[in-house]
């Protein structure tokens, strides 16, 4: 299959993102391991990336808001938010940090009639 710029260009843009998520990701968890590094900053960095890969995932169609992957994400970006903007994050946040790693990693890998599983019953098509 030939690539077009486009298309070169959409991969070479989400690899970037892929790239600065996981850095604000480390950050995070450096952060609440006692890194002199700002929570309320990394968290925000990490929830800015992590919806614009949400965004571009939904706009490339492929991952639906509401399937459990993109139910997955949504939970990971809320639980990201309340880690950044609790004062007392770094006492819990850590133990809530891991349990993220870990739905991420599975909700990344699992087969893709699992990540695409639909929850909701079926009136129409996603």
């Amino acid at each position: 299959m030939a690539h077009t710029k486009s298309s070169a260009i959409e991969r070479a843009a989400s690899i970037a993102l892929r790239t600065v998520h996981l850095v604000t990701v480390v950050a995070l968890g450096a952060a609440l391991l006692g890194a002199p590094l700002s929570l309320p900053h990394t968290g925000a960095a990490a929830l800015a990336s992590g919806v614009m890969l949400f965004a571009m995932e939904l706009f490339a169609r492929r991952m639906h808001a509401f399937d459990l992957a993109g139910l997955s994400v949504l939970v990971k970006l809320a639980a990201v938010a309340v880690i950044a903007a609790w004062p007392g994050a770094a006492a819990h946040g850590l133990a809530a940090f891991w349990a993220l790693v870990v739905l991420s990693s599975l909700s990344s890998h699992a087969p893709k009639p699992v990540r695409h599983w639909w929850p909701w019953p079926r009136r129409r098509a996603p």
